[in-house]
């Protein structure tokens, strides 16, 4: 008896183990073949109302165009003008020129039956009042929609609210938000349609399967009968069942391992550049021989969900080599304009440096994006400094005329980290830059007397020789300062001033060092 029942349990089990997962892979299956489809038609529904938004818009500005005419009305002139219209407006059948309520021609000629003007079932944007069904009493024919602006009246087929390429089988319908049928194509059911806009979902009935869009006004309807998408989905059946429990195993260890798995480094970075995940630091740029500040320099941080930060070093070499550097300096650059806006609007002598990528300058891309993002803002162009290292100009041709452009709009060009990559003197004497900012790693040996101490003076000489400003990065110490300001450095910046902090600190840290200078910078230090 003991061993029965393990037996049974063991065959239970077996089956249990055989079946769940070709059900599971069925029911998988049918859903995703549904929802697919419902897509799809819902992609129909959504082209129908690009459709009607178009015709209506088409008919509108006809409408508006005709309405503006200089020509005697009924004139041979005026009537030729209407039938132009007629003609070029593909959605318009015909208009009608309406004078003290009544039609006095049309686009086919004078009208010598008396046609009084009945007002519309709705008014849309413009003032265009919309007649649903109107019968054209001049020429006849099937009712036609109807469209009435001033003195015009412009009569449409409905069809032409549909009029979109679909699959054989596919019924279309386009109603008003109020549940009111403009035009149909391939003649869906009247009971169907009725209950589908009571509802207003997507869905399936016995016979049919049914998408719905909404969008300004409309509601779009398509369907399909439901054979098509079961003899679709039999199809697939008969090839996933031999390996139905197969494709199972792999599905169920596929979830496990990508559901405990990180995602890639270029696809995390990705979904950063949708969700917008990049805040801007800001790191003050003081005005040595004064103490002020004058500037910052926008450098950008990668926050997580969770909160934390990823370096740049992390992230912006692969943002380089997937081309998602781009984006992410577009967001830089919304963000400076929406943070620092106001600042330096009140204060003109107040610049942000912003960093380019090699892309941005080889291709020149960033100058037009840059030009919408300060369109209407009141930020001046001279206030955006932009950066790029050298690196950046290893197209010469193509850096000389990206930087020619941005000087010609107003921008300074400055070179970053001098030194540290290629052929620098040939940048310098072939490149229209403004500044060159000495790099860290010349600024830490000085007062240190190593090998490279000496480096940072004939980048000084080089700089001055070439008439270039100067601002040198990552000074720390006041020995670094001294030595900064008795070779005329201009600018400097780094964490003897500040650490690149928020936009609200960097605002603090400059308001506060607007009303106290000093030429040392524990006083600035103690600002911040």
């Amino acid at each position: 008896m003991r061993r029965s029942r393990v037996i049974a349990v063991a065959v239970m089990l077996g089956v249990v183990g055989a079946v769940l997962p070709i059900a599971g892979m069925l029911y998988v299956s049918w859903s995703l073949a549904f929802h697919a489809e419902e897509r799809r038609l819902s992609d129909f529904a959504g082209k129908v109302i690009a459709r009607a938004n178009q015709s209506l818009s088409q008919i509108s500005g006809a409408l508006i165009t005709i309405s503006g005419s200089t020509a005697q009305p009924c004139s041979a002139e005026h009537i030729a003008a209407m039938r132009r219209m007629s003609f070029n407006t593909p959605s318009i059948q015909e208009i009608g020129y309406f004078e003290n309520g009544l039609l006095a021609c049309t686009s086919w000629g004078m009208t010598t039956s008396r046609i009084e003007y009945i007002p519309g079932n709705y008014t849309i944007d413009g003032g265009i009042e919309v007649t649903i069904r109107m019968t054209p009493l001049v020429t006849g024919g099937k009712p036609m929609m109807a469209l009435h602006y001033g003195h015009y009246n412009a009569l449409v087929d409905p069809l032409r609210f549909v009029d979109v390429i679909v699959d054989p089988g596919i019924r279309l319908a386009i109603a008003t938000e109020r549940g009111e049928v403009i035009g149909e194509l391939n003649t869906p059911d009247a009971d169907l349609l009725k209950s589908i806009m009571a509802t207003r979902r997507s869905g399936m009935t016995d016979e049919s399967l049914y998408g719905v869009s909404h969008g300004e006004g409309w509601l779009a309807i398509a369907i399909e009968p439901r054979e098509g998408m079961l003899a679709r989905l039999r199809r697939e059946r008969l090839v996933m069942l031999p390996i139905g429990a197969l494709i199972s195993l792999l599905i169920v260890g596929l979830v496990v391992v990508l559901s405990r798995r990180r995602l890639s480094p270029e696809g995390e970075l990705a979904m950063a550049v949708e969700q917008r995940q990049f805040i801007v630091h800001y790191q003050p740029i003081m005005e040595l021989k004064s103490g002020r500040c004058v500037g910052c320099e926008a450098l950008v941080r990668w926050r997580r969900p969770d909160g934390s930060l990823v370096s740049p070093d992390q992230f912006i070499p692969l943002a380089e080599e997937t081309g998602l550097i781009m984006p992410i300096t577009d967001q830089v650059v919304a963000t400076v304009v929406a943070e620092l806006g106001l600042q330096l609007i009140a204060d003109r002598s107040l610049h942000v440096a912003i960093n380019l990528s090699a892309a941005d300058i080889k291709t020149g891309r960033i100058l037009p994006v840059l030009s919408a993002a300060l369109e209407n803002t009141g930020i001046q162009p001279r206030q955006i400094w932009l950066e790029a290292t050298e690196r950046g100009f290893m197209d010469i041709d193509s850096a000389k005329a990206t930087i020619t452009l941005a000087r010609q709009l107003g921008h300074a060009v400055a070179i970053d980290d001098f030194g540290t990559g290629y052929s620098s003197l040939q940048y310098l004497e072939g490149l229209p830059l403004n500044v060159l900012k000495i790099d860290k790693a010349f600024v830490d040996p000085i007062g240190l007397k190593t090998a490279t101490s000496t480096v940072i003076s004939h980048i000084i000489d080089m700089a001055r020789a070439l008439n270039l400003q100067m601002v040198a990065e990552g000074v720390e110490t006041e020995e670094q300062l001294d030595y900064l300001l008795a070779h005329d450095v201009e600018f400097a910046q780094g964490w003897l001033f500040s650490r690149p902090v928020p936009a609200k600190d960097f605002v603090a840290f400059y308001l506060r060092n607007r009303e106290r200078r000093d030429l040392r910078p524990k006083v600035l230090q103690g600002a911040a």
